[in-house]
């Protein structure tokens, strides 16, 4: 019997908690079933496909020469995998120095209050690191399932599966990830306005380079951003680390 792949709880997951706790959107428990929700985001074509590569039998029962070392390069590839997405957030160049891919946005030097409150810099940031995560993890995903598809009956079919969900439930959980930076821009939104209101009756001028001096708000921005950017990667990851868990249980029978 294939093993069941780990699916991802948007009502459950790390990264929906942490937008809970930024106060910016409220998340309700599901009232349908996985089955339910998968009813929902799969239209006649992909249900049919997913019933093919349910039912499907793999030929032949005998292990492929994959067996035995196949887990362990694919277990180290996610590990390494993890670690240089988690570095690429961390080191942004402002609050973590070293070699930075993706550079966090600051407000340029003499910049105009109205200049350093705009969002966009930050979307844009969002966006580069959700393509580099979506790039890497895919090409993971798919040697993850060759893999599997090259060792036992069993695992080729949930790799069969696992293929068949990622296309029906791509488009889907692209929409729900495009999301995820409107999101934090309401975080954006909802500190600077606490900012302003702070500022409200102090006689200096506002200056943007202030803003990044400990307990600014920019700061805790970035800091919620972050821890945003994190929780999305777990989730990304969680359905080709299924498939390397499941690999890695068959071949220490």
């Amino acid at each position: 019997m294939a093993r069941t792949l780990p699916h991802t709880s948007f009502n459950r997951s790390r990264l929906v908690r942490v937008l809970a706790g930024l106060a910016v959107t409220e998340v309700a428990e599901a009232k349908q079933s996985l089955a339910e929700r998968l009813g929902l985001w799969l239209d006649f074509t992909d249900a049919m496909a997913l019933f093919s590569a349910l039912g499907s039998r793999a030929g032949g029962t005998s292990a492929s020469p994959l067996a035995g070392p196949a887990s362990g390069p694919l277990q180290a590839e996610l590990v390494r995998l993890r670690s240089a997405l988690v570095d690429a957030i961390t080191t942004d160049g402002v609050r973590k120095t070293g070699n930075v891919r993706i550079k966090l946005p600051t407000p340029a030097h003499n910049a105009s209050v109205e200049d350093a409150a705009d969002f966009s810099p930050y979307h844009r940031y969002y966006l580069a690191h959700q393509r580099e995560m979506s790039a890497s993890i895919a090409a993971l995903r798919a040697s993850a399932r060759a893999a599997l598809a090259g060792h036992s009956p069993d695992l080729k079919r949930l790799a069969a599966l696992d293929e068949v969900l990622e296309q029906a439930l791509a488009s889907r959980e692209r929409n729900l990830l495009a999301t995820v930076p409107l999101f934090v821009g309401k975080r954006f939104e909802q500190l600077f306005a606490a900012h302003r209101a702070a500022r409200r009756d102090t006689p200096l001028a506002d200056a943007p380079e202030c803003w990044l001096q400990p307990g600014g708000w920019l700061v805790a921005f970035y800091r919620d951003m972050q821890a945003v950017l994190l929780a999305e990667l777990e989730v990304r990851l969680e359905p080709v680390a299924g498939l390397i868990a499941a690999l890695g249980k068959e071949v220490t029978k």
